[in-house]
Order: structure tokens, then C-alpha cells, then sequence
């Protein structure tokens, strides 16, 4: 039963964008030098805010910035080396979905913000 409320509770976080905008900048402030992903987490964050992009590819892309964003997490992000690994995986397969998407200006961003 506890389970179950937590995949309910994720998918319903998942659909909610103000979870992924309230939680995201924090914990990537917090990691950004930490995570090979980080541009393409950024990448990710700045398409599924374009109001250019397509409904189909923002919910994709907002189910995988939510996981990043979760406490609830297959594999702890406080492990060293493994406790990302999940969350990368989630990215990596959410960025194939949807990389016609992802524009040039979303990654330019996305470098602009890691070197600033």
C-alpha cells in the first residue's frame, strides 16, 4: 500500500510543473559541478519551458525532470558515484524520446547557465 502512494504521489509531482520549477534550480545550484548531465539536464529544463514545445514532449520531459527532483529515488542520490546513475538513465532515455525537440538555442542556454 505504501508503495503504491508513492508511485501515485510521483506521477501526480510528475504532472505538476510547479514541483519540477520549485525543486529543480536548488538541487541543481547545489550539484551542477557534480553531474556529468548537466547540460543536458539544462537542456531538458529549457525545452520543457518553451511554450514552443510540443505537449507530448513536455510531459516527457517534465516526468524525467521530476524524477531528478523526487526524494523518492530507486537508487539514493547520496550514494558516490551510483546515486545519480538512475536519474541519468531516466534523462538519457526522456532526451532520445524527444531529441528532434531539443534546439540549439535550449543548448545554448543551458551553456550560458553552467558557465555563469
Amino acid at each position: 500500500m505504501a508503495r503504491t502512494r508513492n508511485v501515485d504521489d510521483f506521477l501526480k509531482a510528475a504532472a505538476d510543473e510547479r514541483t519540477v520549477r520549485a525543486g529543480f534550480w536548488p538541487k541543481v545550484m547545489r550539484l551542477a559541478g557534480k553531474l556529468p548531465f548537466a547540460e543536458d539536464l539544462l537542456a531538458a529544463y529549457y525545452c520543457a519551458f518553451d511554450r514552443n514545445t510540443p505537449h507530448q514532449v513536455r510531459f516527457i520531459l517534465l516526468g524525467a525532470l521530476a524524477y531528478f527532483v523526487m526524494p523518492i529515488d530507486v537508487v539514493p542520490d547520496i550514494l558516490p558515484m551510483f546515486g545519480f546513475a538512475d536519474d541519468a538513465a531516466v534523462l538519457a532515455a526522456a532526451l532520445k524520446a524527444v531529441s528532434d525537440a531539443i534546439r540549439p538555442e535550449h543548448r545554448d542556454a543551458a551553456k550560458r547557465k553552467l558557465a555563469a
